[in-house]
């Protein structure tokens, strides 16, 4: 097999829908799903086109309702349908599922998706050969071209349409899957053109937010064209009489959206920007993608040695992270991604914690726009701290996409105020690994005290406990154990996002003055307010077992009846399908990794031995049913030594959904989980640590694999890390020399001449 390469082939009804998600194509902004252009005889899957961000809200509906419960649903909808292509032969239309043979192959390394189909015909067979890309170049261009032959004289017909007849999926038994949106949401289109190209622009009702799309369309060989339209497709119709020749048709599509109010423009822009992609033309656009990726594969360097299987998990997961990531400051990423509706197009924790690390290192300039988000809904999370009590301080949303906050079950949603100290925790990370001194002191300062006021308002000191630093009824990053006193997770990280916050004033204290005078004028900043923060953080509380060293999850979870997962039958899983959210919460058993998290973003607070402990048990009582788990304990296992479970949760990670193993492929792909499989090379085999001061790596080798090999960003340099048997090869690709820690030894690596 080729690990660059994701190749399917004949049709399978039951595999539809998944291969539709795997086959996707985004660039950021554009997702397509991997729908066949000339679609099927029946509903099999799910047809999906997205803009990043666009959506609309609809009033939740509660059966009983409390103070400040999130009000509006927010779901990321399916846009203007621009892959279809709809296939006549003598008159007869030609569907997918009704090929003689059928085969697709994702490329990695060039961005490309192509597929050969085989139609059977009156007295002899028809050929198509697909080409489809979404532009990483030209955030607002995507571009199909087919060329289409026969053994056999036939007549042909090609329809290329643009349709605003478009709807969500609806799914009301599983919250991590559809909305609540029942029928066309978008207005009907209103038409457009320039020249020979087509558009057309619809809004929502309540976001009042507006979409176009336009299409240019050629077709080499074709006999008659003209066009047609109802009231919600447009069409370019091209009929030609097939014999020796082939045809050629190449559609390019683009997007544009604004608010409603420049609905107008939004329509203007996107056929211009359609007419400048077609312009550049499909060869041209190729050539733009394949050097695109390779500029990325260079940065990454990511390789396993000894598993082409995992090798093409690793490549095809981040490949779909990078299709799937907002780069303009004012989008993130998605749960799914742009490859699904599930979990309604929300941005989550998942950003922070799993996915930013990989931008960090292989592409830093998203990873400051993923951030730069998370600042432009500052004065949300401000408000949203208001409604929950807190004076002073912002709350960032558990879900959301406009800013606001979108979870309707606040046990599981609201109550993770964790994603604060996620938050800020990229922002710490992001500074520590580039030093980017104007992000720090214009966004990423505000960001961190804003969140540290959250904490010191939210906990308490409490005398018995010690005096330490409390923080009660919330929920970890674990959702089958909520409203907890002291979840140790949220302690720590809240703890470092307090001592953050301060060293971030002290710096701009000394180094920016104006800067600093200016921050602490626009958030009326406290005398001794940082003062305060670091003393809470000093004082933090973690429970803990002393005689065993066992950090415990939150105060009570040791006092939780044992639920052996031995005694769960398979078909229950994951829990929270089949038993009440509260027979879960008595029970001592986790969804996903959370005590084991925080040691592997705090390691140094750990000793290795609290780690083995606490791996150890978190490990027999943690259901994974979450995707984002076992990334986590396959990384811990690394660091404690542990390469056989190392290895095997890294494996369960990297073919996630290419084995489709949590049966929800098809719903879109699971983006943390994908993060996480570079997280558990990079951090976890190759033991890379990050700080402002050094860059260090503590290699090991699974006994599975013959070696492995990352690049990474770090202090403005491009650093090449190399593991085999033989050893660890080390060399600066990019930037000047630069001193890292080699298990611990110095060692300066230059530029080699």
């Amino acid at each position: 097999m080729n690990p660059w390469i994701l190749y399917r082939e004949g049709f399978d009804a039951k595999s539809a829908a998944p291969e539709e998600s795997l086959f996707s194509l985004g660039n950021g902004y554009i997702g397509w799903r991997g729908n066949y252009e000339e679609g099927m005889s029946r509903p099999m899957g799910v047809d999906g086109c997205y803009i990043n961000g666009f959506h609309e809200t609809e009033k939740i509906r509660y059966g009983e309702i409390a103070y400040g419960y999130a009000e509006e649903s927010q779901t990321m909808l399916n846009v203007t349908a621009s892959q279809n292509i709809a296939l006549y032969a003598n008159g007869v239309r030609l569907y997918a599922d009704q090929a003689v043979k059928t085969s697709r192959t994702l490329n990695m390394r060039t961005g490309l998706l192509t597929r050969e189909t085989v139609y059977a015909i009156d007295g002899g067979e028809l050929t198509l050969r697909s080409e489809r890309l979404v532009s990483f170049d030209h955030m607002h261009a995507a571009a199909i071209r087919w060329q289409i032959s026969a053994n056999t004289p036939c007549s042909v017909r090609l329809s290329a349409e643009i349709s605003g007849d478009v709807t969500n999926l609806v799914c009301v038994d599983d919250p991590r899957v559809g909305s609540g949106l029942k029928g066309r949401v978008l207005s009907a289109p209103v038409m457009g053109a320039d020249g020979e190209t087509l558009g057309m622009s619809q809004h929502t009702g309540h976001t009042h937010l507006a979409v176009a799309c336009a299409m240019h369309c050629t077709c080499e060989g074709a006999a008659q064209e003209m066009t047609d339209h109802d009231g919600y497709a447009v069409r370019r119709i091209f009929d030609a009489q097939l014999g020796a020749q082939t045809i050629t048709l190449c559609k390019i599509i683009a997007y544009a959206n604004a608010a409603q109010e420049e609905e107008e423009k939004a329509l203007s822009d996107a056929l211009s920007y359609a007419n400048e992609a077609a312009a550049i033309g499909f060869d041209a656009l190729k050539a733009q993608q394949q050097a695109y990726m390779a500029r990325f594969w260079e940065s990454s360097g990511i390789f396993v040695e000894g598993d082409d299987l995992l090798l093409q998990g690793l490549r095809f997961n981040m490949y779909h992270l990078l299709q799937s990531a907002g780069r303009d400051g004012v989008t993130n990423i998605a749960a799914k991604g742009l490859t699904g509706e599930g979990y309604e197009g929300h941005y989550f924790w998942d950003t922070e914690t799993y996915i930013f690390p990989m931008f960090l290192h292989v592409a830093p300039e998203i990873a400051r726009a993923l951030l730069e988000y998370r600042y432009s809904i500052l004065p949300f999370a401000r408000e949203r701290a208001r409604e929950m009590g807190h004076d002073t301080g912002a709350l960032y949303p558990w879900r959301t996409i406009n800013g606001r906050e979108a979870s309707a079950y606040y046990p599981a949603g609201t109550a993770q105020v964790h994603i604060n100290a996620d938050i800020a925790f990229a922002v710490k990370r992001y500074w520590e690994a580039t030093g980017d001194h104007a992000f720090l002191y214009d966004m990423g300062a505000e960001i961190v005290c804003e969140t540290a006021r959250l904490y010191l308002d939210l906990g308490f000191y409490h005398a018995r406990k010690g005096g330490k630093f409390c923080i009660n009824e919330v929920t970890g990053p674990d959702e089958y154990n909520a409203l907890v006193n002291n979840n140790a997770y949220t302690n720590l990280m809240a703890a470092t996002n307090m001592a953050f916050a301060a060293d971030a004033l002290d710096l701009m204290r000394k180094k920016a003055p104006e800067k600093y005078a200016a921050l602490k004028e626009k958030i009326a900043l406290r005398e001794n307010e940082a003062q305060e923060w670091r003393k809470a953080a000093q004082n933090i509380y973690v429970p803990r077992d002393e005689a065993t060293g066992l950090v415990w999850q939150d105060d009570g979870f040791m006092d939780r009846k044992p639920w052996p997962l031995s005694s769960i039958p398979k078909e229950n899983f994951p829990l929270l399908l089949h038993y009440h959210p509260l027979v879960i919460y008595r029970h001592q058993i986790c969804k996903q990794a959370d005590t084991v998290l925080a040691m592997l973003l705090l390691p140094d607070l750990f000793t290795k031995e609290e780690k083995e402990t606490a791996f150890r048990f978190y490990d027999s009582v943690t259901t994974h049913d979450s995707s984002l788990s076992m990334a986590a304990f396959s990384a811990v296992a690394s660091r404690i030594g542990d390469t056989r479970k190392a290895y095997d949760y890294f494996s369960e990670t990297a073919r996630l959904d290419l084995d489709d193993t949590h049966g929800n492929t098809r719903d879109g792909l699971h983006m943390a989980n994908m993060a996480g499989t570079w997280v558990c090379v990079v951090t976890g085999f190759g033991g890379m640590k990050v700080s402002r001061e050094t860059v260090s790596f503590d290699p090991i080798l699974p006994d599975q694999l013959k070696g492995y090999g990352f690049s990474v960003w770090a202090h403005g340099r491009l650093i090449q890390v190399r593991v085999s048997g033989e050893g660890v090869h080390y060399k600066l690709l990019k930037g000047e020399s630069i001193t890292i820690l080699d298990r611990g030894a110095p060692r300066m690596l230059s530029i080699e001449e």
